[in-house]
């Protein structure tokens, strides 16, 4: 779970690092087509980084609804890695698909399964 959780936390600090970088270009001057619409991406790079943030930190709690978001971010990664690959970016590549394809396979392992099984309620009161 531990590996899992750290993958996932690694890939938000890329992100958060991808919005710093998005954000300092865009203070900076760098030309975009559409003022507001580079501001809703950053917006956008920084939820997302705060979402995942969130799900290693509940996934290392052991949160049953964080398999399926780190999942989801999984997919994602893969589905950004893929191409990145494909088109000679190798490096960035295998960067983006080492990590995700390990959490993929660490996230169904029987070990994760049975610890990723807190609800999140505590106790009934009576």
């Amino acid at each position: 779970m531990l590996v899992v959780a750290l993958v996932v936390a690694a890939e938000a600090t890329v992100l958060l690092s991808a919005a710093a970088w998005y954000g300092y270009q865009l203070v900076a001057g760098s030309p975009v087509l559409s003022f507001w619409g580079a501001v809703f991406t950053l917006v956008l790079l920084l939820a997302f980084s705060a979402w995942l943030y969130a799900v290693a930190v509940f996934l290392n709690r052991g949160y049953r609804w964080t398999r399926a978001a780190a999942l989801v971010a999984q997919l994602f990664v893969l589905t950004i890695g893929f191409p990145t690959f494909s088109s000679g970016l190798l490096l960035a590549g295998i960067a983006m698909l080492v990590p995700a394809i390990t959490a993929i396979v660490l996230l169904f392992h029987s070990k994760v399964v049975s610890y990723a099984s807190r609800t999140g309620g505590g106790p009934p009161a009576l």
